[in-house]
């Protein structure tokens, strides 16, 4: 028994070629819409610095840890925060330090993070803060870099 599909005069193939295109468009907007607002949202990324001035550096590069050390009291590590002020103006800094044992990092462990907020940079000023880690074992040798860094221009 052969079965054969004509598009001419049969009505019901034509309505449901209708509701298959009419659910792909579903699924297409329900897939897209929200990459699109993603995006949007998103607001660019090279406008983001300063008027003329090309894209702006990444705020890592004004971080350095000047100091890690275990608190003898709390057993905590503690990191030296130094951040340099931007040309763009006054703004806070929010850093995340890592914490480990060796500076290289072992694939697959994560390390123990910590964050510290530098309010009120102003250009050209170095400004200085500590993040307080997790306890350190005692024969340990804390590790303690920068994992990330951002900056927000204050208004």
């Amino acid at each position: 028994m052969a079965v054969s599909l004509s598009l001419s005069g049969n009505v019901g193939a034509s309505r449901w070629q209708g509701w298959l295109v009419g659910l792909v468009a579903l699924a297409a907007g329900l897939v897209f819409a929200p990459l699109g607002l993603y995006v949007w949202a998103g607001g660019g990324g090279a406008e983001a610095g300063a008027a003329g001035a090309g894209p702006a550096r990444a705020a890592v590069e004004d971080v350095r840890i000047s100091g890690c050390r275990v608190d003898p009291v709390s057993r905590r590590v503690v990191a030296a925060v130094e951040v340099a002020g931007r040309p763009e103006g006054v703004g806070a800094y929010v850093v995340t330090v890592g914490f480990r044992e060796k500076a290289e990092a072992v694939p697959g462990e994560r390390a123990a993070q910590a964050l510290v907020k530098v309010p009120g940079v102003a250009p050209g000023a170095t400004e200085r803060g500590e993040a307080v880690g997790p306890v350190w074992p005692a024969a340990a040798v804390p590790w303690c870099g920068v994992a990330a860094a951002e900056f927000e221009r204050a208004p």
